[in-house]
């Protein structure tokens, strides 16, 4: 066995809405991130940790407005072995090690998911407007109407738009200030994220270059221009789609609005979520909200026909409508977890339970059979205390003894012979007095 000692100096600290812990010896650095406002309070990480290090906190009271951490950390038990971070089905944790993120290093497993757009993608407005975490960006590269057919402002002539061809793509707006989409906020139950496609006709010379541009064809200019040369000089649709996978919850919603299926989203879990109907009495979905405020995935909804539901499609399974629901009416149940290949390493055995845990509910800790431990001596029981005897004529030489020294001491002359004389002539000056007052 070694000698080699290992020094580890752990510390923490608070920026904004995260919470660093910082580990270092002389072998490497790891560093703990956790974002409590990007945190659903799935509990997840209070799952599979296997110190016990991680504690929920008032979800209940957090899902309803009070500002505090979803789970708490205590970072002095923490073993920084990455499991809540490879884990955590929103990013609201993560771990470094030397500067490098664990998602990135194949010793440590990590949930498979995420979101692939194909050769079908034009790409359009619906999946960057629809997204409920904001994670998708579209970066448009065609040319734009004013640098192909500068505006004329004696043009006259017709437009119209198809409205049952008409996806609301949001494209003739990206390449013509013509066309104005009226957006709405989209909901789980109602995707897309416009309303309506209108047409500023004081802003329109029918030109036609939309007529060919438009990927359904819903378009009808009538003006005076060539068809022949209008499909010439008409830009094909280009463009690059970003997914930020740090944002991205993997809830499907771009796969469900896209009408040209050129998304395709994994889940990270497959499972079961269930309204019980006993407790939904006690259910406020307007006054508490709570659900809805948790899910990552915002898949709650209030249909017409019923108090609440949610649109199961969208659903991930991360469990944190369960915990937040005040009434205990929602039930979760994970069946599957989708997952990185676990390494042949001394500790794949427990990260292969921490996966078990996450469908099993029931966290297998690591075995402790051959750790060493010191067996504690047996307390022996003496006998009770008891109060001893007490003499009472010494006791009352004691007690006057003890009233006159009391007495030199609150004597000013006595207390000044003592600081400014040395000790023992203090000693003896007080003796005589002991002894004057004994006489």
């Amino acid at each position: 066995m070694s000698d080699e000692r290992i020094d580890i100096t752990v510390d923490s600290e608070v920026r904004d809405t995260h919470f660093l812990y910082d580990q270092r010896t002389d072998r490497s650095r790891k560093t703990l991130d956790y974002d409590y406002k990007r945190c659903s309070g799935c509990g997840i990480c209070i799952e599979v940790c296997p110190k016990k290090a991680i504690e929920p906190g008032p979800l209940i009271e957090i899902a309803t407005g009070l500002d505090a951490p979803p789970v708490i950390i205590d970072h002095t038990r923490c073993s920084f072995c990455g499991m809540c971070a490879a884990f955590c089905p929103v990013g609201a944790i993560r771990m470094t090690v030397d500067d490098k993120d664990i998602l990135e290093l194949s010793q440590f497993p990590h949930l498979d998911s995420g979101v692939i757009f194909n050769d079908k993608c034009l790409p359009c407005m619906l999946c960057k407007k629809a997204c409920p975490e904001e994670a998708i960006d579209v970066e448009f590269t065609f040319q734009k109407k004013e640098a192909i057919a500068p505006f004329k402002t004696e043009a006259t002539g017709e437009i119209e738009v198809n409205v049952e061809k008409c996806t609301l793509c949001g494209l003739c707006m990206e390449l013509c200030p013509a066309f104005v989409l009226v957006e709405k906020k989209a909901a789980a139950d109602d995707l897309v994220p416009f309303s309506d496609l209108l047409v500023d006709r004081g802003r329109c010379d029918y030109c036609g270059i939309c007529v060919p541009f438009c990927p359904e064809d819903a378009i009808k200019v009538r003006g005076d221009f060539d068809d022949e040369d209008i499909k010439k000089i008409a830009p094909e649709i280009t463009g690059n789609i970003r997914v930020d996978n740090n944002r991205c919850t993997r809830c499907g919603w771009c796969e469900a609005v896209c009408p040209y299926d050129a998304a395709f989203v994994t889940k990270p879990f497959d499972g079961e979520i269930e309204l019980i109907d006993a407790k939904l009495k006690g259910c406020d979905p307007v006054g508490c909200h709570g659900c809805f405020n948790v899910c990552p995935s915002k898949a709650w909804i209030i249909p017409q026909d019923r108090k609440i539901d949610v649109v199961r499609d969208f659903c991930t399974y991360c469990g944190a409508c369960e915990r937040a629901c005040h009434i205990r009416a929602i039930g979760v149940k994970r069946t599957g977890v989708r997952h990185t290949d676990i390494a042949d390493t001394p500790w794949a055995q427990d990260w292969k339970r921490a996966i078990t845990c996450l469908t099993t509910e029931k966290r297998g800790r690591p075995e402790l059979s051959r750790t060493l431990s010191m067996e504690k001596a047996e307390r022996k029981n003496g006998s009770p205390n008891s109060r001893p005897d007490v003499n009472h004529e010494f006791r009352k030489l004691v007690d006057e003894r003890i009233g006159r020294i009391s007495s030199l001491l609150g004597n000013k002359q006595v207390r000044r012979t003592w600081e400014k004389k040395d000790p023992e002539v203090a000693a003896q000056e007080i003796k005589k007095r002991l002894l004057n007052l004994k006489t």
